[in-house]
Order: structure tokens, then C-alpha cells, then sequence
């Protein structure tokens, strides 16, 4: 956390405009999205981030700040800590400039990103589980070593640094309507727009934000910076638990709106991108993109020039399997659907029948009773989330008991993968997803503190090259056993919630 400056709008354009990050970053294109732009009737145009060299607008920031340290301060050498794009954009910078730069970054971190930091140049420490923790073991050898800590987001020379997109945006073109920006500390969302009020005030500037990682909403709401209780790792370039002191206040001042989204919807416009550009987002690279769809759709925007952000393109490759698994469901061409049909013979013909020829794209199903069947079906849709209401109706009419399940993120995470086992006893059984750390000994650590107290009833775990996998765990519990659960719970540390409760489990795994 960083005390906010008392700079002006005058102050910071006056940064951004001297601001030598070319010696380093390049001038990226300001590309057309034909596909989307026909389809939702506005001229989208994106930012290509992804195209500087550490494939990450991060460069930008870091340049700017390093380049304006003192002769003393570049001799001692700077230290950062960073999982991702700044950790890159810092190592890159330090060469440049021949400065001793030194990365501390979790234990967790996918090896293709601690072998890019040493690609370009940057000396790594490995500490902590966690980014708070690869934190502090900077801000302590900051202070052992006399090295400069160079924040991600929260300081004026990285905001004014990052604020260079929002001139070359003008630049490329003058005549945009609405710019949307990803947030996650908030740094690039207040460089561009204290930069755009300063020069073009009409032009509305957007922040974006994942639902599950809403540090500047929660901030906004609060009219101060808060500390989120939890984050989603899914965008994990913006999963940041708190918004920056003076990054907030800027985007206090001078944003003109903000708006949250889905996973689904991010992972949407990550095909988005590919579709047009042929590039490959990182999640929080598109998140922007995915404001703005929606953005445009609430909003009936027509006719208008929109122009958005692709932030960041350091993606892990096995990540790609949950988007494309995820992203119909953004895009509301596919349905979810838990349904209860008879068990005879040709009742699934009929139930094809009654959802009028439409492709089914999943069916699970397995022997229950010589009574009726659950069985859990996707269902590919033209018209969206109409299209899928006429098809819930369709059923009901037909005597088909159904539950949409296109927006329970358990049924998405665990259960599709898991339908056709029942226990064969009644159980008194608790669920509970957890977001699961992926580095040595997290697996001991979770049994030794919760499966040996307790009987595990049911596990499922998934993980799409994420830092994070998900698990989903059954526990044989009493009603006497919660309270010393829910202790053992707070000792693991891990992010979870109580899932008993959720359609998709009652009906087809309790």
C-alpha cells in the first residue's frame, strides 16, 4: 500500500507524455475484430498488447519507473514480486537498463514462467506459497540489500508508464466512443483514463472486472480500498485482493463506468479473439473484451466505436482446455440441463423429440431405478438464453421435471465429470469445493489436516494447467463434528465453500 499522491490530471499527462518506455516497448498494433464488430453492430477494435515483447502491457510500467530511478538507486539494484507479467516486464527492464533486478516469486509458479523471467535476464527467489508471501520476502530483502521495491500497479511512474496505451490508443484512433480496461490492482485502468479526460473527456472510459475478484467495485461500494475476503485464480493476472491507494483514486475521479463478468463470459472472448485475430489471450488479457461485449448488449450500444485492451498473452497452453469447454456457456449457445425422465425403453428418443432436433452436445446418464433416470444433458442453442427458456417450458409441459444448471459452477466444475455414482447406504454427507494450491505436499497437507478425522465420502479433482485445481470433497459428518470441522478448515487456509446445498449435487451424487 502506497499513501496517494496529491499529482494532478495535468501532473500525470505531463508523465505520461515523457515517459521513455520506447527505448524498450514498442508501439502495438490497434487491430480491427471484423467478426465481432458485424455481429454486435459496433466497430470493436483491440489493443495488442500481446505483441510487446514480454507479451504483456506490464513492460510499460515497470520501464517507466526503473528507467526514472536515481544513479544510487539503479546501482543497488531493484527487486519485484510477481507470479506473471510484471515479473517479466521488471527482469526485461533490468537488463535494458543493466540493473542488477531480482524476482521473488511463489513456489507455485508454472516452471514456463519462472524460465521466461530467467530468459530475460532476472535473478529469481522462489518463496512462499502465495503472492503475499513472495511479498513480504521482497519487502525484506528490499530492505537487507538497500534494492528499490518496484510495486505491479501502485505508484505514479507505473501508472503514468501503462498510460501510454491510452495515447497510442488516441493516436491510432481519434474518433472512439467508449475504451474498456481490464482491472485487477488497477494501474492500467487509472494511467488511461487520467490520460483520456486530460486530452478527449468525451470519450467514456470502462473498467472491467471478474465477478469473483472484484477489488475496485468492492472499493467503489465501500468509497475506500477494501481487502477481498477471497479471489478466483481463474484471471490470475487480475486477481488481486485489494486495489492500489492511488490507482483508486484516480479511477474514482476519472472512470465513467464499471462492469463485472463471468469466467464464461471471459472464456467467450478469449474464442473471440482467436476467431478474429488468431491470437491467444490469456484470461485477464481478454477480460476487457468481455465488458465490452456485455457492456454493449446492456447498454444497446449501435453504430459506436469501442475500443478495448488485450493485456496479456502468457498463457499456460493446458489452460485452454477449460476455456474451450467454458466458453458456449458465455456466449449462451449452450444449455445445461438436469432433467428427470422415465426409465423405459425409448424415453430418450421422446425427450429428443420434445427439445425439437437440437444438437445435443453432452448426455450422462446411468442406471438408478426401474422408476426414472436423472440424467444431465447439454443442448446446443442458436438463440440463447430465449432459445433455452422455450426449451425449459417445452419439458415442463411435457412432464419433464427440469433444473437449468448453465450457470451452477459446481455442476460445470465436478459434476458433469462425475454422474452415475450414488452411495449405496444413506450417508450423512457434507460437500465442499476448495481451490487447491499445486506445488509439492499440497495434497498431504489437505488429507493430514481434514481425511484423517473424517471419512471422505467423495473426491473429484479437476485442473486445466491452472496454478490452481479444483476439488470437490464429500465428508461423513454429524452435526457434533461441524464445529471442530469448520476449525480444522480455518488451520488448512484453503479458499472453500459449503456446497450441501447445490441443486446439482442433490440431484445426482446425494
Amino acid at each position: 500500500m502506497t499513501t496517494p499522491s496529491n499529482q494532478t490530471g495535468a501532473e500525470y499527462l505531463r508523465q505520461i507524455l515523457r515517459a521513455p518506455i520506447y527505448e524498450v516497448a514498442t508501439v502495438t498494433p490497434f487491430q480491427d475484430m471484423p467478426r465481432l464488430s458485424e455481429r454486435i453492430n459496433n466497430r470493436v477494435q483491440l489493443k495488442r498488447e500481446d505483441r510487446q515483447p514480454v507479451h504483456s502491457f506490464k513492460l510499460r510500467g515497470a520501464y517507466n519507473m526503473v528507467s526514472n530511478l536515481t544513479e544510487e538507486q539503479k546501482k543497488a539494484g531493484v527487486i519485484a514480486a510477481s507470479a506473471g507479467n510484471h515479473a517479466q516486464g521488471m527482469a526485461l527492464s533490468g537488463t535494458k537498463l543493466g540493473i542488477q533486478t531480482t524476482i521473488v516469486m511463489p513456489k507455485t509458479t508454472p516452471d514456463i514462467k519462472v524460465e521466461a523471467v530467467k530468459g530475460f535476464g532476472g535473478n529469481v527467489v522462489l518463496h512462499g506459497s502465495n503472492f503475499d508471501e513472495a511479498k513480504a520476502e521482497a519487502e525484506r530483502l528490499s530492505k537487507l540489500h538497500g534494492y528499490t521495491f518496484v510495486p505491479p500497479f501502485d505508484h505514479p511512474l507505473v501508472i503514468a508508464g501503462q498510460g501510454t496505451i491510452g495515447m497510442e490508443m488516441l493516436q491510432q484512433n481519434g474518433h472512439l466512443d467508449y475504451i474498456f480496461v481490464p482491472v485487477g490492482g488497477g494501474g492500467l485502468a487509472a494511467g488511461v483514463a487520467v490520460l483520456i479526460k486530460q486530452l478527449m473527456p468525451d470519450i467514456k472510459v470502462i473498467a472491467v472486472e471478474p465477478e469473483d475478484s472484484a477489488c475496485l467495485k468492492a472499493a467503489l461500494d465501500a468509497g475506500e480500498p477494501v481487502i477481498l475476503n477471497q479471489v478466483s485464480m481463474f484471471a490470475d493476472g487480475v486477481a488481486v485482493k485489494r486495489i492500489g491507494d492511488e490507482t483508486f483514486r484516480l479511477c474514482q475521479k476519472y472512470l465513467d463506468g464499471h462492469i463485472t463478468v463471468s469466467s464464461d463470459e471471459i472464456c467467450a472472448a478469449v474464442k473471440d479473439i482467436f476467431e478474429d485475430t488468431r491470437a491467444i489471450a490469456e484470461p485477464s488479457g481478454a477480460l476487457a473484451l468481455a465488458g465490452l461485449k456485455k457492456f454493449a448488449d446492456k447498454h444497446q450500444l449501435e453504430n459506436k466505436q469501442l475500443g478495448t485492451v488485450l493485456s496479456g498473452a502468457n498463457t499456460n497452453f493446458h489452460g485452454l482446455r477449460y476455456v474451450s469447454e467454458r466458453c458456449e456457456l458465455g456466449e449462451k449457445r449452450e444449455g445445461l440441463l438436469a432433467v428427470t425422465i422415465p426409465e423405459r425403453q425409448g424415453a430418450f428418443f421422446e425427450f429428443c423429440n420434445l427439445i425439437g432436433g437440437r444438437a445435443v452436445t453432452e448426455f450422462n446418464y446411468r442406471y438408478n431405478d426401474d422408476k426414472q433416470a436423472n440424467i444431465f444433458v447439454g443442448v446446443r442453442l442458436q438463440e440463447g438464453q430465449q432459445e433455452l427458456d422455450n426449451i425449459i417450458s417445452d419439458l415442463q409441459q411435457g412432464d419433464y421435471p427440469v433444473v437449468d444448471l448453465s450457470d451452477n459452477e459446481m455442476a460445470k466444475l465436478h459434476i458433469r465429470y462425475m454422474i452415475g455414482g450414488k452411495p449405496s447406504k444413506s450417508l450423512k454427507e457434507r460437500l465442499y469445493s476448495f481451490e487447491f494450491p499445486e506445488y509439492p505436499g499440497a495434497l498431504v497437507k489437505f488429507l493430514s489436516t481434514l481425511g484423517t478425522h473424517w471419512n471422505i465420502s467423495l473426491f473429484n479433482y479437476r485442473n486445466h494447467g491452472a496454478d490452481y485445481g479444483r476439488v470437490l470433497c464429500g465428508f461423513e459428518l454429524d452435526d457434533s463434528d461441524l464445529f471442530d470441522f469448520s476449525k480444522h478448515l480455518k488451520e488448512l487456509g484453503y479458499q472453500c465453500k459449503d456446497e450441501t446445498d447445490n441443486p446439482a449435487y442433490q440431484f445426482f451424487l446425494s
